[in-house]
């Protein structure tokens, strides 16, 4: 027999409702609202809300004991980081339920949960109410008297000081001379080439040596003629 079993089974196992609760749990801290049934979202509630408490003191054992109940690390991240800055000055009631009617398909009853601190509809925190003073209107004897005291104001001002005489614009001063441009410097004469050396005058050829007398040829024939 099921006595003293008050917490919602949401008809399923223990097992599967420990799952089903950690993953609902993840998806609003990530989207900060979700919508579900009636009875989930008070099951989300009574989980959520004692891991948001734990969140309030950064340590490795409640960030552990979170990710016990959570099983996702980048969700227990967030809930460390932000959520828990965000809700560091709330005692409890971290949540809030808001019936949205019935479900078309079966007629369930349908809500959305989410985080209070998240909902800027709902905020309790009011801008600053500053006080607004209006101006009045004058009347016509009012503005008469003004009128009149501007007159007054206006006769007893002090005469207009006399303008200093205009100063004479002093004389132009004459442009300086153009100077003249240097003169063009001469260029320097060219030297001369020295002369050329005389060339050496060509040797004169030996003379030709002159051609033997025909005598001597008659004197070797001779010769050669007593040797035979």
């Amino acid at each position: 027999m099921r006595h003293g079993k008050k917490f919602p089974h949401l008809g399923r196992k223990r097992g599967h409702r420990k799952y089903m609760l950690a993953n609902m749990a993840c998806s609003l801290i990530e989207h900060k609202s979700i919508n579900t049934t009636l009875a989930k979202a008070k099951a989300l509630k009574l989980f959520i809300e004692p891991i948001i408490t734990k969140s309030k003191n950064d340590s490795t054992h409640n960030r552990r004991i979170a990710f016990r109940y959570l099983r996702n690390k980048y969700a227990v991240t967030e809930l460390f980081r932000e959520i828990s800055v965000k809700v560091g000055d709330r005692p409890g009631g971290y949540t809030r339920i808001i019936k949205l009617g019935n479900r078309l398909g079966d007629n369930a009853n349908m809500a959305m949960i989410e985080l209070v601190d998240y909902n800027d509809t709902y905020s309790t925190t009011k801008p600053d109410s500053r006080k607004r003073r209006r101006r009045k209107k004058k009347s016509s004897n009012e503005k008469i008297q003004d009128s009149i005291t501007d007159e007054k104001l206006v006769s007893k001002e002090a005469p207009a000081a006399k303008e200093d005489p205009a100063v004479e614009d002093a004389p132009v001063v004459d442009e300086a001379p153009v100077v003249d441009e240097a003169p063009v410097v001469e260029e320097a004469p060219v030297v001369e080439e020295a002369p050329a050396a005389e060339e050496a005058p060509a040797a004169e050829e030996a003379p030709a040596a002159e051609e033997a007398p025909a005598q001597n040829d008659e004197v070797k024939k001779e010769d050669s003629e007593k040797k035979e």
